[in-house]
Parts: C-alpha cells; structure tokens; sequence
C-alpha cells in the first residue's frame, strides 16, 4: 500500500462520492452533502426512538407501527441511510481500496457497515441479540455533518477568489469601424476591438486607452486603494472600474487570457496543489488508519478474550474506528491553503503553489533588485543647490521652460518636478540640443543653458562656485546637470533613480519581522550605496552582471539563508529560478513572472512583507490544526477501546462519530479565523 496519496485523495471522496459528483462546484457538493445529511438526521432520529438506548436509558416505550419487531423497524428506517445518505462513504471507499490505499473513507465504511451488517444478521436470525441500526445510521449523520460544514468552509475561501470572476460586466459597448457603437455581451469580444468605457462601467476587457482620460480603481484586482490615473497609452485591465471620464479601449487580451482570469486560475491551481505539509499529513493519515483497524480488530479480540459479549466487543470495536478516522488530519493542511491563498488574492499577491506559501513562512533573507523594484526605473530629481541670491524657483521653472523641448530622460524628469511644485513655465524659443553637453534657447528673454560641464565650457561660463557641489552629489551616484541663465551658472540639479514610495516602509516592514534585506543591481556602487543607506538596506551587491546574479543567490544561500528573491526583469528570471522563494512584481516582463513561485499584482515591494506575513500565518495554522487532529485521536482511541469502561466511561459509536466530526469542524473553522490575519497597512504615499 502507499502511504502519499491519502488525504487529498480522500477529501477528494468525501467531496465527490463517486464520480458522477467528479465536476460538481462547491456550492453543488455542499447542497448534495446538505441533502444527504437531512435524509440521515431524519431517519436515524427515527432509528434511535425505537433503539435498545432510547428504551433502556431513556425509558421511552413506543408501540412499533403494522406489529414488526423492533428491530425489523429499526431496520426499515435505516435503509434511506444505508441505501442513499452513506453511499458517498462506500463509493470512496472502493475508490481508495482500488488506488491501493487506506483512508478516511475506509473506516467510516468499516464502521457503519460492520455495525449495521452485524445487526442485519441478529435481525435476520430471529432478533435474539444487541443491534446497531442506531449507531450505524448515527454515524453515518455525523460524518456528514462534518463534511457538509467542510465544504462551507471551503467554500467560503475557494468563492472568495470565484467571485472576481462575477466583477467582469456581462456587456460591453463595441465601436465599429464607422464610429457607431452597439452593446454587444463581453463574451464576444475579439483582440483589436475598440471598445467605450463610460463613467461608473466597468472595463470589460484588458487593453490600451486610445482615447481620453479617467480615474479608474483597480482595487478588486491589485488592491491598490488609490484610483489609478489613465491616459492614450496606458494599459488598463478587466473588471476594473472606470470612475471619472469616458475611455476608449483596444482589446488586448479577452476571456480567459485575461489578467482577472488568470489569477482565478492562479489561485485554484495554488488550492488544488499538494504541499509539504500536506505530505506530511497524508502519511500520517494512512497510518493512522492502519492503526485504527488494527486497534479495531485488537479491541475486538481482547474484549472477547476477556468475556465480553459479542455485541458488546463489537460496539467497542465500532467506536475504535470511528473516533480515529483521519478527517480532521487530512483538513488540517488543505483548508489552512485555501485560505492563505485567497487571503493573498485579495491583496494582489498570487502564491503559485501551496509549497510557495509554506515556502514564505521559512524565508530569512529578502533579496531585492534595484531598478524597477525598488525604484521607478526612471530618473527623478532628488536635490537642487543655486548660488546665494539666486531663487531656487525661478531658476527651475527657467530649466524646466526650456527641457519642455526636450525628450530625453532628464529633461522629463526637470519638467515633471516643475509640475509637481506647481511653477508657471513659460515657452521657450531658439531652442538648441548640444549633443553630449545639453540644451540651450531663450525663455522669457533670457539665455538659459542646461546640460553638463562640458556646455558651460563651451560657452564660457564659470561653474566654480557650484563645482565641489556637483562632485559630491556625483560621487554618492546621482546623474547632474548645472543651469545657466544669462552667462551665469546658478544652479546644480541632480537626478537619480528615484525610490517607490513604498520602498523604505517595505524595508522596515521585512526587519520588524526579523528579515536581512539585500539589494542586488548592476549599478554602480556610488549609486548603489545611496539607495541602500536611504531605504536602511543590510547589504548591497553592486555591479552585478545579469548572469551573476543567481551565483549570489546561491553564496547566500550557502549560508545557510533561505531567500526571496523580489525582482521584474527578463535578467532577473535566474535568481527568481534559483532563490528558495521567486516573487515577481506585477509590472515585470513575462519571463519573470513565468519564473517566480509569487506574482505581486502591483508594482510596488509592498507586496513582499505582506506574501510572508501569510506565509507565517498559513503554516501556523496548519501546525495548530495538525497539533489538534494528532492530539485528538491519541486521547479519544483508549476511551474508544473501552479502557475507561472500568469507571462507568463508554464511548458508543454515535458518539464518537460525532465527536469526530466535531474535531473536522474545529479544524475547519480554525482554518478559517486565517482571514482575520492582520496584514501590514500600506504605508500613506
């Protein structure tokens, strides 16, 4: 027999019976489980009104309806139990015997069958003897009971991440070649198809606005809070809402390509996968099992060596197997990854795996890129020094006036820093690039010059007063231009890649939850060092080629590390492949989120603290549902087995049937108090 197959495969039983339940949803086995459950709590209530306890213990005598025995009534009442409500458990049963295996199902068929089969065969021969149509019928309610409130709570996590899909709108309003416009269901959408996004409509596919402007809140997708700003060339993705003003949208991908679809399937791959700990528990289940008949067959035997009746013998033997059934152990891993992962969904953060999430909870050391994760990938100014009696405002709306002409990098970046500050800038005339050196032109009649030293010298303008500056700023790795106006030099701008907003909080975030934060880049180390010491990083790699980037993954792991490693590029995708734990962050090129075992939704590092706080929480639910399941069946099997017997204690079947479903329940509600994890609040940018 092989024990590494049992659970999941045994929760698949228990979901579907057999296979004519195979493609049910959550919702249709929930119902079917209801149903079945309803069928047996009316049947075996009716069973116990006329069984030996109801009648010795509780002293109610009832008349048995047409003059049957009691027993034969009892029997009547238990066939829509046998017959109907437990064939779930019967058909699992000969599902697993067939894979060669033992599991949950097996004793619960034991257990009912060996009870009711016994009492068939006392009714059968003349009534002379304890039946167990009661216990039987009982049991069978119990274990339903459980596996009803089991597909609730799963339920509840795997809807979670369904319900996205309901937040794609049905139609869409298509615009023809000759501008006319007809609703037409999403469904029907092709790639290339322009499509018009009112305010308040939802985006019904992903694409490129080609026209017009809007706010749109991306939240049910990234969890971003913050509506995001769209223009003609920005990309928006389905689902979304279009909140201020009316875009026009080229379709880029449709249906299940799109981004919203294939995070649902993202995710029910990550629930349906098997992790580690799950192995674990399988294992332990199928010996547990093992354990459970043997004790059965053990308890049988002693009992009737000690001179017990055989009824008597039997009911013990029969609380044996049902009290150690596995459920519980089989849940404790499987509701804990449901959950985990939808909570990360909703978030933005996708786990691939199960393993990747149990994977977070062991991580120590978080290696991030530099460009593009932890900062825009984009210059940005970070300090501007003018000579005394110069006005710091005036001489960069000047400079900005004057880059407005220009495409280059840090000419965007002087203009949109001038926006930012709100400075008024005047149009600029005879305007004139100086390849290598900079620009020159006129701005509201003043001779203004932007570039680097080589244009001051060019035109003869004296840069002393501003030189030690420019050399400082240059050595901690800034990229910076003077500004001249009117033969004079009056400023030193300097430029650098700026940091995300959410870089330093995320670096704080990692070391409150005791994590080194590495920083690895191809950059030089002046720049390098300056980004470190801003956002409080422990340890710098600079001047990384892209293919050495997995070798210091791998030194650090030699370490003895376990390491995340956080980046968005194609020269990236490597040391994602070789960290213990790959996360790509959502702006990254598609070979890095191929690679990664975590894809952040958002481009933002924020993410990554986040990822492992679920991580953290996940397995430690697993761990307090294992420490139940285990703790659980090895005080219940001794009472089981009669050893309280002495002191008036019996455990009958019933009872144990229902005190093992009520371990299941615990477990699945512990399982799912995982949703109230408090996870760390994006930092206010």
């Amino acid at each position: 027999m092989h024990s590494t197959d049992t659970h999941s495969d045994n929760n698949a039983s228990a979901d579907h019976g057999a296979h004519d339940h195979m493609h049910m949803s959550t919702d249709d086995m929930a119902r079917n489980m209801r149903n079945r459950f309803l069928v047996a709590l009316v049947f075996s209530s009716l069973v116990m009104l006329w069984s030996p306890l109801a009648t010795n213990t509780f002293h109610l005598h009832l008349g048995v309806p047409f003059g049957l025995r009691p027993d034969v009534w009892m029997l009547i009442l238990s066939l829509p139990v046998i017959c109907y409500s437990s064939t779930v458990f019967f058909t699992g049963a000969i599902a697993a015997l067939k894979r060669h295996t033992l599991d949950m199902m097996v004793l619960v068929t034991v257990g009912i069958g060996t009870g009711w089969l016994y009492s068939l065969y006392i009714t059968l021969t003349g009534g002379h003897g304890e039946v167990f149509y009661e216990a039987s019928t009982m049991l069978a309610t119990f274990v339903l009971l459980g596996h009803w409130f089991e597909m609730r709570a799963r339920g509840s996590a795997s809807n979670a991440v369904t319900s996205l899909l309901k937040l794609s709108p049905p139609h869409a309003v298509l615009v023809h070649a000759d501008g006319t416009t007809a609703e037409v269901p999403t469904d029907q959408l092709k790639v290339g198809d322009i499509v018009l996004v009112r305010p308040g409509a939802k985006i019904p596919v992903d694409g490129v606005v080609i026209a017009g402007t809007s706010d749109v809140d991306e939240s049910m997708v990234t969890g971003e809070s913050v509506p995001v700003t769209k223009h003609p060339g920005s990309h928006v993705i389905g689902a979304t809402l279009n909140t201020t003003g009316a875009l026009r949208v080229k379709a880029t991908k449709v249906g299940s390509q799109t981004t919203l679809a294939q995070i649902v399937k993202l995710v029910r791959a990550a629930q349906a996968s098997k992790a580690p700990g799950q192995r674990l528990a399988d294992r332990a289940a199928f010996w547990l099992t093992l354990v459970a008949l043997v004790g059965s067959v053990s308890t049988l035997i002693v009992w009737l060596l000690l001179g017990a009746s055989t009824s008597r013998a039997i009911l013990y033997a029969i609380s044996v197997v049902v009290v150690t059934c596995p459920d519980a152990l089989g849940l404790a891993t499987p509701t804990a990854i449901m959950v985990g992962t939808s909570l990360g969904a909703k978030r933005g953060v996708l786990f691939k795996n199960a393993t990747a999430l149990e994977t977070a909870a062991h991580i120590d050391t978080v290696v991030m890129d530099k460009t593009g994760t932890l900062t825009e990938g984009k210059p940005a100014v970070t300090d501007i020094s003018v000579v005394k009696g110069a006005d710091k405002d005036t001489v960069v709306a000047l400079a900005a006036a004057l880059e407005t002409e220009s495409e280059q990098p840090l000419a965007k970046a002087i203009v949109a820093y001038a926006h930012q500050q709100h400075l008024k800038l005047c149009n600029a005339t005879a305007f004139a690039g100086e390849p290598g050196r900079g620009v020159r032109g006129q701005v509201d009649g003043k001779s203004v010059l932007v570039g680097n030293d080589l244009l001051l010298r060019q035109h003869h303008i004296d840069y002393h007063d501003l030189a030690a500056t420019r050399d400082h700023l240059a050595k901690a790795g800034h990229s910076t231009v003077f500004v001249a106006v009117d033969g004079k030099a009056l400023a030193v701008i300097a430029l650098a890649d700026a940091p995300r907003p959410t870089s330093k909080a995320t670096v704080t975030a990692l070391h409150e939850m005791g994590m080194q934060v590495v920083m690895l880049t191809g950059d030089n180390e002046g720049t390098a060092d300056r980004v470190a010491k801003d956002l409080g990083i422990d340890e710098v790699f600079a001047q990384v080629l892209p293919g050495d980037k997995a070798h210091r993954i791998a030194e650090l792991q030699k370490r003895g590390r376990k390491v995340a490693m956080v980046g968005d590029g194609v020269n990236d995708a490597p040391a994602l492949a070789q960290a213990d734990l790959g996360i790509a962050i959502g702006a990254g090129t598609d070979v890095a989120i191929e690679t990664a075992d975590v894809v952040l939704m958002r481009s933002d590092p924020w993410g990554v603290p986040t990822a492992l706080r679920i991580g953290h929480g996940t397995v430690r639910k697993e761990h307090q549902n294992l420490a139940w399941a285990v703790g659980y069946n090895g005080l219940a099997l001794p009472v089981a087995a009669g050893v309280l017997t002495p002191w008036g204690i019996v455990m009958r079947p019933e009872v144990a049937a229902m005190l093992m479903s009520g371990s299941s329940v615990i477990v699945a509600l512990n399982a799912l108090a995982l949703k109230r994890l408090p996870l760390p609040e994006p930092p206010k940018t």
